[in-house]
């Protein structure tokens, strides 16, 4: 049985190099890029079966590498991984082609089994207590962001606030559900 190639697009190198040594351990033969241009090019090269992409790179939207990496190999299984996670972001990377979406931190068995697990599971737990008030501005800033490609100009004059709150309310870790 043949290896199976997994590629890492992500822009933090140590986190990348880490999750690779342990995948490699595993049996994978990894791949890891920091651009959606690097990452398209080793996709082409080597064919991985499987991505894992980090929601927020340096200048880009993991998302819009999700449907480069599908164009090149239709069959990958690509998994979006993020410390800035939200409900539109999560939605929009199923809708763009991804399987499965971790929030970080994500240990490596989390990240296997995300890619095993891909049936819908009807009896999945709905919590009991709705959002906080903090979640909700969270979840409706990262829409609007999303909305605006990223532009975090327009997103703030979408939002009605000024440029430099919206990126320190961005810069802060997203607020625990």
């Amino acid at each position: 049985m043949s290896q199976k190639a997994l590629l890492i697009v992500d822009d933090d190198s140590t986190f990348s190099s880490i999750l690779g040594r342990a995948l490699t351990r595993r049996g994978y033969q990894v791949f890891t890029a920091e651009t959606a241009a690097e990452a398209v090019e080793l996709c082409m090269q080597h064919q991985p079966q499987q991505a894992v992409v980090d929601l927020k790179l340096e200048t880009e939207s993991g998302l819009n590498i999700l449907p480069q990496l599908k164009e090149v190999n239709p069959t990958i299984q690509m998994l979006i991984l993020t410390g800035y996670s939200s409900i539109s972001t999560a939605v929009e990377a199923i809708k763009m082609g991804a399987i499965n979406y971790l929030c970080k931190p994500a240990g490596v068995e989390d990240i296997l089994a995300a890619f095993s697990n891909t049936a819908p599971n009807p009896e999945a737990r709905i919590k009991e207590t709705p959002p906080s008030v903090d979640r909700l501005e969270w979840e409706h800033i990262q829409k609007i962001l999303t909305e605006n490609d990223g532009n975090i100009s327009a997103t703030a004059r979408s939002l009605g606030m000024h440029r430099r709150t919206l990126q320190r309310k961005l810069l802060k870790r997203p607020v625990k559900e």
